[in-house]
């Protein structure tokens, strides 16, 4: 579904949302943004009547109950509305905690090229009375990134349409073109990965997004063809093969905390300022990242790839912070005397 259309259709709810009366299609055409026409207009006005039931099926599709009456016993016009009382969602009450979980899944979806879902969602959560304070989650940050390529490879799977883009694999030099019927894009082990059909090798093929090493361009018509049903990490993790932890890493942690880190630790050797621990790991930025979740209780001793990492991470964190930190201070919240 275009983007156009789709705002379209949520115009068309909020406004039969806002009215207990039924409103004719002339009326509805005259609210909603993107019927415009001329009436007077023959071809015109069979186009707006033809997107307008395309539209009303839309709708009942995705399950929105459309009402058809008129407003009095006068009218012979038939109106729209939508029922209230079966549209409409229960109170959903959130703990302290669980709003605080809402304001963290809306700093990860900021950070992921969806920050317009996010405000969207806060803002509907603040208008049904739940208060999601956004200081609650200052110093609890995902860590989940994603790659440029994310987000118009999500919404090519979702129109169904082929891509081509520039892929740059290490063993290689240069970077080759790849066409793709995309299915579905997934994590594994910290990275993202979309999963299709490509169309020169005429085979089911996986691609890392972090070597995407250009912008993604769609190709062909949308609802070109039909995802099949597969199990796409399952794919994704028999093509990525086993791990191989060849790096090795030396942390200090403090003293009774960072379970996880200590689960994974090869070697352990106490001292006055924490515990000294060893591990193996395959991967930089995804070990860099899994070690920044421990903040202040974990610091990279070893290999300074690694410690560079992480110092980069937390680095950005800090930034993102600071506008926040400093309107704070300016008002004298949290500022000790």
């Amino acid at each position: 579904m275009s983007r156009i259309r789709t705002e379209r259709l949520v115009n068309l709810v909020i406004c039969l949302l806002a009215t207990r009366r039924f409103l004719t299609a002339e009326q509805i055409a005259a609210i909603v943004p993107g019927y415009e026409h001329d009436p007077g207009d023959e071809r015109d006005h069979e186009a707006f009547q033809r997107k307008f039931e395309r539209d009303k099926s839309e709708l009942r599709e995705l399950g929105v109950p459309l009402e058809m009456g008129t407003a009095s016993i006068f009218d012979n016009e038939q109106g729209y509305r939508i029922a209230r009382r079966e549209y409409a969602l229960p109170d959903i009450p959130l703990a302290p905690d669980e709003a605080a979980a809402v304001g963290i899944a809306a700093r990860l979806w900021q950070q992921t090229g969806l920050a317009a879902a996010a405000s969207s969602g806060l803002a509907k959560l603040r208008a049904g009375g739940i208060d999601v304070d956004p200081h609650a989650t200052l110093g609890v940050e995902a860590v989940v990134t994603v790659d440029p390529a994310f987000e118009p490879l999500t919404a090519a799977v979702r129109d169904r349409q082929a891509v081509t883009f520039s892929y740059e694999v290490p063993e290689r030099d240069g970077a080759g073109v790849r066409r793709l019927q995309p299915w579905g894009v997934v994590c594994w082990r910290g990275r993202w990965y979309v999963v299709g059909h490509d169309l020169d090798r005429d085979a089911e093929r996986c691609f890392r997004l972090s070597r995407v090493v250009s912008g993604v361009r769609r190709i062909g018509r949308r609802g070109a063809y039909e995802p099949p049903k597969v199990d796409l990490i399952g794919y994704v993790a028999r093509s990525s093969g086993p791990v191989e932890r060849t790096g090795r890493a030396t942390v200090l942690v403090r003293s009774g905390r960072a379970a996880g880190v200590r689960r994974w630790a090869e070697r352990c050797v106490t001292g006055p300022d924490g515990d000294r621990l060893t591990l193996s790991y395959a991967d930089v930025d995804f070990f860099a990242g899994w070690l920044v979740g421990y903040g202040a209780d974990v610091v990279v001793l070893d290999p300074p790839e690694v410690r560079d990492e992480v110092v980069r991470r937390l680095r950005s964190v800090a930034a993102s912070y600071a506008p926040a930190i400093g309107d704070q201070a300016a008002a004298g919240i949290g500022v000790p005397a």
